[in-house]
């Protein structure tokens, strides 16, 4: 029996063969997940912003959000090297500046001086923001996985099949930086 052969254009929600990231069947269904993961990255944010904005008169990211919860992770300092590579982040420019934000808005504080010695942790207004945001993130998102059977089975298979594919997006990027550079010298 013939595979039947997605034909959605990428704006009905598929990558479908007539997309040209999309050529054969496994470049159709990549392409259908990265069309996906670029969806789910844009809901995800605005969840995000507006999740914290409902504890939190502040305009923040989805990305200065997820910094705000990965400092206080834990409940313990964290260097900007560590908010990076616990975030799979390189922007460190843009990450100073985020950082500055959440500590001008009173929610997280900078301790320590010097390159190596500054480190981050939420304040008592952060901790009250992050305990506020997980109440609504548990009455509206959680209760709404709640309320689809078998979903809360195929999130740990999910996160460990968008890790592994962060792994293997992460070497073909290097892949693509070092021809990058061997195509310039050339």
């Amino acid at each position: 029996m013939k595979k039947e052969t997605n034909t959605a254009t990428p704006s009905e929600g598929g990558g479908g063969r007539g997309w040209h990231l999309a050529r054969n069947e496994l470049e159709e269904d990549v392409a259908g997940l990265e069309y996906a993961l670029m969806r789910g990255f844009e809901a995800f944010g605005r969840w995000q912003g507006e999740c914290l904005a409902s504890v939190m008169d502040i305009s923040a990211s989805g990305p200065e959000n997820a910094m705000l919860h990965i400092i206080r992770m834990h409940d313990r300092p964290k260097t900007i090297k560590e908010l990076a590579r616990l975030t799979n982040r390189d922007d460190i420019p843009n990450m100073q500046y985020s950082l500055r934000k959440l500590v001008a808005a009173g929610v997280v504080a900078r301790h320590g001086s010097g390159r190596s010695g500054v480190t981050y942790t939420v304040t008592e207004q952060g901790r009250q923001v992050t305990d506020r945001y997980a109440d609504v993130r548990a009455a509206l998102f959680i209760k709404a996985i709640q309320s689809i059977p078998e979903l809360r089975n195929r999130l740990k298979d999910a996160a460990a099949t968008i890790d592994l594919l962060t792994g293997i997006y992460e070497q073909a990027a290097r892949h693509a930086a070092t021809q990058r550079h061997f195509n310039q010298s050339s």
